[in-house]
């Protein structure tokens, strides 16, 4: 006798159900939508919302082209290290000459510098890198409210997508620094501890500078999030390492990363 479907069910889909079609159909629909889509892309084009009505072949195409020619980009570089920060100039004087400083030394060390490409600690570094006559890259946002480029790029990309950035920007690098910074920062650094923790991304090592401003959020990750929740385990707070000054940054960089 067959037994019923309940609501908690589980339904498998293998490759001959009707939901998964053969990847050859797959493929000659994606091409249809490309070529629909680069011959339909307009001039103005309106943000992603949250579920659209409908496929909207222009912006498939843009998102392919992104990833394609974000990916050419990143894959020049043997050797890089991506800066995160504030793109404001809102903290004390001193955590933008690190950042330059830091970016410096390691240009000279062969690393590519990434940033965000705009203001700020993204400045900074690129400015620390371009002085030190290395690659200086930026992977900006295009955002309504213009977000430019800063002077110190040897290479610069623009995405309409924050989440296609998100990716060459996690695949960018040998090594992750975090400068303080806001949301987007904090955003960049969980999103990079995760895919480590969760082995989508080998092991790399992140590096967050600043004790005064990282040490609140370490706290609360070990009080809040290990001790009293039991969310994450204590190995995971070995994945980031907290530097104060660029001389330890700059040693546990070359310590950790092959030159």
């Amino acid at each position: 006798m067959n037994e019923e479907l309940t609501r908690d069910t589980p339904i498998v889909h293998d490759a001959t159900s009707p939901d998964h079609r053969p990847i050859h159909e797959t493929a000659e629909q994606l091409a249809k939508v490309v070529h629909e889509g680069q011959r339909t892309m307009p001039q103005d084009r309106p943000p992603l919302v949250c579920k659209p009505n409908k496929i909207e072949s222009w912006r498939i195409f843009k998102i392919m082209s992104e990833f394609v020619e974000g990916f050419d980009v990143i894959r020049r570089y043997g050797l890089a290290v991506s800066f995160f920060g504030s793109a404001r100039a809102s903290f004390e004087d001193e955590v933008y000459k690190h950042a330059t400083e830091l970016a410096g030394r390691l240009a000279k060390k062969g690393f590519a510098v990434i940033t965000g490409g705009s203001a700020g600690i993204m400045q900074a570094a690129n400015k620390g890198a371009f002085e030190a006559g290395g690659d200086s890259v930026g992977l900006n946002i295009n955002l309504p409210d213009v977000q430019g480029y800063n002077p110190y790029l040897t290479t610069r990309f623009g995405f309409d997508h924050f989440f296609v950035r998100k990716v060459m920007l996690t695949y960018a690098s040998e090594v992750y620094v975090y400068f303080p910074g806001g949301f987007g920062t904090l955003d960049e650094f969980f999103e990079i501890v995760t895919l480590v923790q969760t082995k989508k991304i080998r092991k790399v090592p992140i590096v967050l500078f600043g004790r005064q401003y990282w040490e609140p959020l370490l706290a609360f990750i070990e009080k809040t999030l290990y001790q009293e929740h039991k969310a994450i385990n204590k190995d995971d707070m070995l994945l980031y390492t907290l530097v104060d000054s660029v001389d330890e940054a700059y040693d546990y960089i070359i310590a950790n990363v092959s030159c």
